[in-house]
């Protein structure tokens, strides 16, 4: 019985021994599997970093998305599909880094380089835009973009970048509504036309079209026999307006032989010029 006993204690001893050991082994073998795949990380992350400072954008796009990739868990992903994001725009491959943005955005939410892949979309989409006559898509994801970035980091240095480009991108909105208002103008689809100039007034009025959005009013009023409609944009013009081209025009509609007079003051300026231009003529 005694013997039996020994004999069960040693096996249970061996066995807790082999145990301990193959369980300090995986430690060590974990740790050191740990140190490699950062190595890697790092070495990875390095490559494409050299790429992208000597200009070889495909290189520094594929090198950044292996290691994002390769170690999704790391401080380092987030970064590394930003950066490939921006090796793609470097490229003008604007879809491929749009596609990467938004894998960022959907697995990063929380990533303290937000603003900057939100800053970077935009850009994508803003160099997507091909001009007022053609697809605005664009146009609405870009200033959609740039707004959120105005809303969300308002004190940043993108922000104010942002609404410089917001801007930009009303003008290009606006210039789209007056394309098409002057199409049914030559048409003499008059609904749509007022509709178009209307939307210019009401959402671009900051914009450089706005003079001749209201002037089209004017005009078109006009045409339908709707007089005091078309006084009332015509006031508007006059009380904003009155030293623009467009305002002379719409004075036109209502007086067909109106012409803008010369000011004194520009007589005076005149005849000022001419006396200088004599001062000189004596000195030579």
């Amino acid at each position: 019985m005694k013997k039996t006993k020994f004999l069960l204690f040693i096996v249970l001893s061996l066995s807790i021994f082999f145990i301990y050991s193959c369980s300090k082994d995986e430690k060590q073998i974990k740790i050191v599997k740990q140190i490699n795949q950062t190595e890697e990380l790092i070495s990875t992350y390095v490559e494409a970093k050299n790429a992208l400072e000597i200009g070889d954008y495909y290189l520094a796009s594929k090198k950044f998305l292996e290691a994002e990739i390769l170690f999704p868990q790391s401080q380092w992903a987030p970064k590394s599909l930003i950066m490939a994001s921006y090796s793609y725009y470097l490229q003008d491959y604007y879809n491929e880094s749009i596609r990467s943005l938004k894998r960022y955005l959907e697995n990063y939410p929380n990533d303290k380089n937000l603003v900057y892949a939100r800053y970077l979309l935009a850009l994508n989409y803003f160099e997507l835009i091909e001009g007022e006559k053609r697809d605005i898509a664009a146009i609405f994801l870009a200033k959609e973009q740039f707004q959120l970035i105005v809303k969300n980091f308002p004190n940043t240095e993108y922000a104010l970048d942002s609404r410089y480009k917001i801007n930009l991108l009303n003008d290009l909105l606006a210039a789209k509504e007056i394309y098409l208002g002057r199409y049914y103008i030559k048409k003499q689809k008059w609904i749509p036309a007022l509709n178009r100039f209307k939307e210019v007034i009401d959402n671009y009025e900051t914009t450089i079209y706005v003079e001749e959005a209201i002037h089209r009013m004017v005009e078109i009023n006009y045409k339908l026999g709707l007089v005091d409609e078309s006084k009332k944009y015509s006031s508007l013009l006059v009380y904003n307006y009155q030293s623009s081209q467009w305002y002379k025009e719409t004075f036109k509609i209502f007086n067909k032989n109106y012409s803008i007079p010369i000011k004194q003051n520009q007589k005076n300026k005149k005849g000022l010029i001419k006396q200088f231009k004599n001062f000189f003529n004596q000195n030579e």
